[in-house]
């Protein structure tokens, strides 16, 4: 029975880990349609065009679900390692020390840039254009974390993604 519990933990890391990958991928699907940097004279003239709201509000979401996704398959690792999950603090330091998180003070960073967008509701679009090019720029860490995550569950773990479904895609990406 012992093994059976291990073993579905690990099916539970590994379908985590595919969703690590399937966000990444919508993510920087999602950043192919803007061009870089966006400028908050753009977002003036186009304050009205749907598809590019829309492309903005999915980067909101799919960045802060690809941190989501990063963050519970990293409690979870971290308590298959044995290591203190409790605490998520402890968990980034955890990673922070494997290398896999390149500093807790990056990860905040992005924490914080993220929630800035939930709660935040002005017009003015020069600020608006800031904080998605801050985003932006953002999304390269949490890209390269989730590359480094991937590959110490495997190395550590011996866990892969449950399915290959976002694998090549993933790689191209990181």
């Amino acid at each position: 029975m012992t093994d059976d519990i291990l073993t579905a933990q690990k099916r539970h890391l590994a379908r985590l880990l595919e969703a690590i990958q399937r966000c990444a991928y919508f993510l920087y699907q999602s950043e192919q349609r803007i061009q870089w940097p966006l400028a908050g004279e753009t977002l003036t003239t186009r304050k009205k065009d749907v598809d590019l709201f829309e492309t903005l509000a999915a980067i909101n979401e799919r960045f802060a679900k690809l941190q989501d996704s990063l963050a519970t398959a990293m409690r979870h690792c971290a308590y298959l390692a044995g290591e203190p999950s409790d605490n998520f603090l402890k968990v980034l330091g955890f990673f922070e020390k494997e290398a896999v998180i390149t500093s807790r003070e990056d990860w905040q960073r992005c924490r914080a840039a993220r929630n800035l967008a939930a709660h935040d509701y002005d017009t003015d679009y020069l600020e608006t254009a800031e904080h998605f090019n801050t985003l932006h720029q953002l999304s390269g860490i949490l890209y390269a974390t989730s590359e480094r995550f991937l590959a110490f569950c495997e190395t550590q773990l011996g866990v892969l993604p449950i399915s290959d479904d976002f694998s090549q895609e993933f790689q191209s990406i990181t």
